[in-house]
Formats: C-alpha cells, sequence, structure tokens
C-alpha cells in the first residue's frame, strides 16, 4: 500500500476544497433562493444538484483513498463503483439539462455539466481494473478524475452564481413596480 500512501495528502487538500466548497454551495443557494425564477427545481435538478453530488464524489474518493486499507483490492472495487454511478447519473443529468425549459444550455454547459464529469467518471471506472496490473498508474487516473470533477464544480457552482446574481436578478428587478 505504499503507492496510495504517497498520495496522502493530494486527497486531503482535495478531500478539504470538496468540502469547503459544498458548504459555500449551499450558502451561495439559501442566499439566492429568496426568488427562485419560475421552473427553478426543474433547473436545480439539471445544474444545481448534480454540482453538489461532483463534490460530494470527491470528498468520498478523498475518504476513501485516504483510509487505511490493507489491499488495493476493496479501494479499487469501490472507486470502480463511484465511477459506473457517477456516470450513470451524468447520463441522467444530461437528459435532465435537455429536457428542462428554464434555461438553453450552450456549449460550455454541456462541456462541463456533462461531457467532463462523464469522462472522469469513465476514467475512474476504468481505473478499478486497471489497479491490479498497474497500481501507479490507475492512481493517477483516479487522481486525474479527481480533480476534473473538482474543477467542474467549481465551474458550475461560479457559472450558477453569475446567472443567478447577473441574470436572474437583473431580470426580476426589471420588473419589479416602482
Amino acid at each position: 500500500m505504499a503507492e496510495l500512501a504517497r498520495w496522502d495528502n493530494f486527497y486531503v487538500i482535495v478531500g478539504s476544497a470538496a468540502g469547503a466548497l459544498i458548504g459555500l454551495q449551499f450558502v451561495v443557494m439559501t442566499l439566492v433562493a429568496e426568488r427562485p425564477p419560475l421552473r427553478a427545481a426543474e433547473a436545480g435538478a439539471a445544474f444545481a444538484t448534480p454540482t453538489i453530488v461532483h463534490f460530494s464524489m470527491v470528498l468520498l474518493l478523498s475518504a476513501l483513498l485516504h483510509a487505511p486499507w490493507e489491499a488495493t483490492t476493496p479501494v479499487a472495487l469501490l472507486c470502480g463503483m463511484t465511477g459506473i454511478g457517477g456516470g450513470l447519473y451524468t447520463v441522467v443529468t444530461a437528459r435532465r439539462m435537455r429536457t428542462q425549459i428554464t434555461y438553453k444550455p450552450d456549449f460550455e454547459d454541456w462541456l462541463f455539466h456533462a461531457v467532463l464529469p462523464l469522462a472522469a467518471y469513465v476514467l475512474l471506472a476504468a481505473s478499478a481494473p486497471a489497479t491490479l496490473s498497474h497500481a501507479r498508474d490507475a492512481l493517477f487516473a483516479v487522481g486525474g478524475a479527481t480533480l476534473v470533477l473538482l474543477f467542474s464544480g467549481i465551474h458550475n457552482a461560479w457559472d450558477a452564481v453569475a446567472w443567478h446574481v447577473l441574470v436572474n436578478r437583473g431580470e426580476q428587478g426589471q420588473n419589479k413596480v416602482p
């Protein structure tokens, strides 16, 4: 397990960042929830909830890879299952993005909400069997997937806040009766 021990600080840092960002996302969503747009729940399932899920996955992966495992097989299996579950969730998210009508996603939205997270989860799932023969490379794959999820979440959280503050609040301000 010497290979895994060398990743200790990486997952402490990444996991701490994910935990802090989950809290921050809840604070921001609470602040903008005062006057939600029409069909906000539908858009939230497509855009806001996946961001929390990706941050939570980073936190989960950090905890899994930081635990004192006796062998690589259980952690590889758990990472593989996380990748498969996250991949399926990302497919559901893409479907929700396509069917919601509150906001028309552009290329950047598809990239950061569907393509990159799906690639990260596929890489995570593929790393599980690779661990048996190429543990070092598999750990780099898991680390890369974790960072893609973290950075996608950061981008998506910022994008959501910017939309609520700059677009949604501006439209609501125009509809106010003086």
